[in-house]
């Protein structure tokens, strides 16, 4: 838990010294830009510093996120609120998206009624020194976001690689004119804001599926699955589940397979200490659900080969757990949870109908059978 909080604390640093760094820089261009455009009575330096301005409440957002996101567990939100640094992420992909649609208006109207860009070395200049910056802010936010694998800072390296983009747009437009006379800035800012809009998109859409609820990625569930696998006394395990609550805040469960014949407190400081390392190793807190298995049961073996032939001929990718056998009223019962893939859903009784019928066949009996199905990939 120590090492949690050490972890979480670093996160908050680096996320809130970035959003500091980006405020910053952003002010730091806007005010340059709206001395020099007023004393040059340039309009287009003007109106870049004000987007400056824009920019710098987007860092704010940033900034915020991080802050309200290292708040700890209260008794309104028992899991921390980390995602807040998620909602941050919407909100500056919401910021570029408006940008973005701003500047395919403003494109539209001026292919529908060009005008003259005016020219100037000062103007030529700011803009270049404005990219450069820009540039910096990219690779300083990429890097501080693969530090700590923060969409926020992804995201805003994505606003300022817009950034660099429609002031070169602006560049080309300007140099472009006056050496030819052609009025191509309508035309440049139409392509820019079509991949400002897509790319606001796409980080909306990267952000909106945490909060909904995404499943772990597939590196983590190996991780946690190998890892509780070749722990001593564990036979198998299934039903991983994990919850997302934001950055460093998972949480969850999965049910672990041990031989019936060991003594219950031998199972419960195994798995005490199991779910300790799943947090010292991965950071996920886990809740360990343990399943009693009999292990010396020719039968019951038979039939659980049996099964899971005939299952695994209908399609190879499925499995079974927690497989036991009932007698009731002479009947046998067989009771299990299948995995089936997820293309399956919706047709669970065509492979019961299959199942019921090949045993029948097979082993001139008639069978209860109780399935409860799982569909693949549910953590």
């Amino acid at each position: 838990m120590a090492q949690e909080n050490q972890d979480s604390k670093k996160r908050a640093a680096v996320g809130k010294m970035t959003g500091f760094i980006g405020v910053l820089c952003n002010l730091l261009l806007a005010g340059s830009k709206l001395v020099i455009g007023k004393l040059a009575a340039s309009t287009s330096i003007t109106a870049d510093g004000l987007n400056n301005l824009s920019d710098a409440a987007s860092s704010i957002v940033t900034l915020l996120g991080f802050k309200l996101a290292e708040k700890p567990a209260d008794k309104e939100h028992p899991y921390g609120h980390a995602r807040f640094e998620y909602l941050a992420s919407l909100v500056v992909a919401a910021m570029i998206l408006v940008i973005g649609f701003e500047l395919a208006k403003t494109s539209v109207l001026k292919l529908l009624h060009p005008a003259s860009i005016e020219f100037s070395m000062l103007m030529i200049i700011v803009l270049i020194g404005s990219i450069l910056v820009k540039l910096w802010m990219m690779f300083f936010y990429r890097k501080m976001g693969d530090k700590i694998q923060s969409n926020t800072l992804f995201a805003a390296a994505a606003d300022s690689r817009n950034d660099v983009l429609t002031t070169a747009a602006v560049l080309a437009a300007t140099v472009v004119e006056h050496i030819s006379g052609w009025k191509i800035d309508g035309l440049m800012g139409g392509l820019v804001s079509v991949f400002i809009i897509v790319s606001g998109i796409s980080l909306a859409k990267d952000t909106i599926s945490p909060l909904l609820g995404e499943g772990a990625n597939t590196g983590l569930r190996e991780q946690l699955i190998g890892y509780i696998s070749s722990c001593p006394l564990v036979l198998g395990c299934h039903d991983l589940l994990v919850h997302d609550y934001g950055p460093g805040r998972q949480y969850a469960s999965i049910h672990v397979e041990i031989d019936k014949k060991i003594d219950p407190m031998v199972c419960h400081d195994e798995i005490d200490r199991i779910e300790r390392e799943c947090l010292n190793r991965f950071g996920v807190h886990m809740v360990i659900h343990y399943d009693p298995v009999i292990t010396d049961d020719a039968e019951l073996d038979q039939m659980h080969h049996q099964v899971l032939t005939i299952l695994q001929q209908i399609d190879a990718e499925i499995t079974i757990h927690d497989f036991r056998v009932h007698t009731h009223g002479g009947k046998k019962e067989l009771v299990f949870d299948m995995v089936v893939p997820s293309e399956w859903q919706g047709q669970e009784k065509n492979i019961v109908r299959e199942l019921t019928e090949r045993l029948q066949e097979e082993n001139k009996e008639t069978y209860l059978i109780k399935i409860t199905f799982d569909l693949e990939d549910r953590a």
